[in-house]
């Protein structure tokens, strides 16, 4: 919020004209551990999606609050929830994939499957992943596809949120003509990467490169810096309720994911397996690549 409501930059971009698709990931390394017979009854979709992803969805997607007050500005983010494109049995089929992690090597030790893990029930359907495809639909946001994606037993440990600009409409320069993009990383470490491209030196041609702009909030800001829990604390210490969830935001969530929870029960398929250590099922990929984009790792 700060990024977007402090600065005047962004404003003039942050919309469906200059903005092609934005993407959520949310990637845990490790597995469930000892939580086993919870997770096995939860999965990723109530344990992650319909919580943390939906909340940077709902940051990322608002309008400016009149004020920064806190009801102000659940205001907005409720208007961004019953916004949603709503799911239904066709597009949960096409536009949400689900998944579930098998042994793999994950920072170059073995890892377990997830039906192998400690108290997880023999069978069990569960999904350690998930990503889907939705829209915002409203002026702003009409047409742009937001991808959000959560798992374990994935690649990396990673929270970031992707916002993917549209190319030039007319490339003056030799060489691929790269989109810019921001990313606003979350974890492990927090920051802001702005990905342009730049004319190389004198005699070397006029293709670009491609370079960033890297903003390090813990070196940025090292005498200020708090852990999140530690913040929350301190909020809720001081009254300050701006990043707490209203009731009405919650319910709204859930009505929006209940059609996929659903469709999951109907469905006698199991979720598409991936190897422990990788960026989950290829279907997340072609979830993607269907609309001719690809996750920020793969580009």
């Amino acid at each position: 919020m700060a990024l977007r409501f402090g600065n005047v930059l962004f404003e003039p971009l942050w919309r469906r004209e200059c903005i092609a698709n934005i993407q959520i990931t949310l990637a845990e390394a490790i597995g469930v551990g000892t939580r086993g017979d919870f997770y096995s009854r939860t999965g990723a979709l109530r344990d992650m999606v319909q919580n943390h992803a939906l909340q940077l969805l709902t940051m990322v997607a608002m309008e400016p609050p009149s004020r920064m007050v806190a009801d102000a500005i659940r205001d907005e983010k409720l208007k961004v929830l019953r916004s949603l494109k709503p799911f239904d049995g066709d597009s949960v089929g096409r536009d949400v994939v689900r998944g579930q992690y098998r042994a793999g090597n994950v920072d170059g030790k073995g890892a377990a499957a997830f039906a192998d893990e400690d108290k997880v029930p023999p069978g069990s359907p569960t999904e350690t992943f998930v990503a889907l495809r939705t829209e915002v639909q409203n002026w702003r946001w009409a047409g742009v596809p937001f991808y959000l994606r959560t798992g374990k037993r994935l690649a990396e440990r990673d929270a970031q949120i992707v916002v993917n600009f549209r190319r030039t409409p007319h490339t003056l320069f030799p060489g691929r003509n790269l989109p810019n993009k921001l990313v606003i990383k979350l974890q492990p470490e927090d920051g802001l990467e702005l990905h342009l491209l730049a004319a190389k030196g004198a005699g070397q041609g006029e293709a670009l490169t491609p370079v960033s702009l890297d903003l390090d909030f813990d070196k940025a800001f090292a005498e200020n810096r708090v852990g999140a829990y530690e913040r929350l604390l301190l909020d809720v210490i001081a009254g300050r309720l701006n990043l707490f969830v209203r009731s009405d935001e919650q319910e709204e969530a859930w009505a929006w994911v209940e059609p996929i929870l659903d469709a999951w029960r109907n469905d006698d398929a199991a979720p598409r397996p991936y190897a422990a250590g990788t960026w989950g099922p290829a279907a997340a990929s072609a979830l993607v690549a269907r609309d001719g984009y690809a996750w920020a790792e793969e580009d």
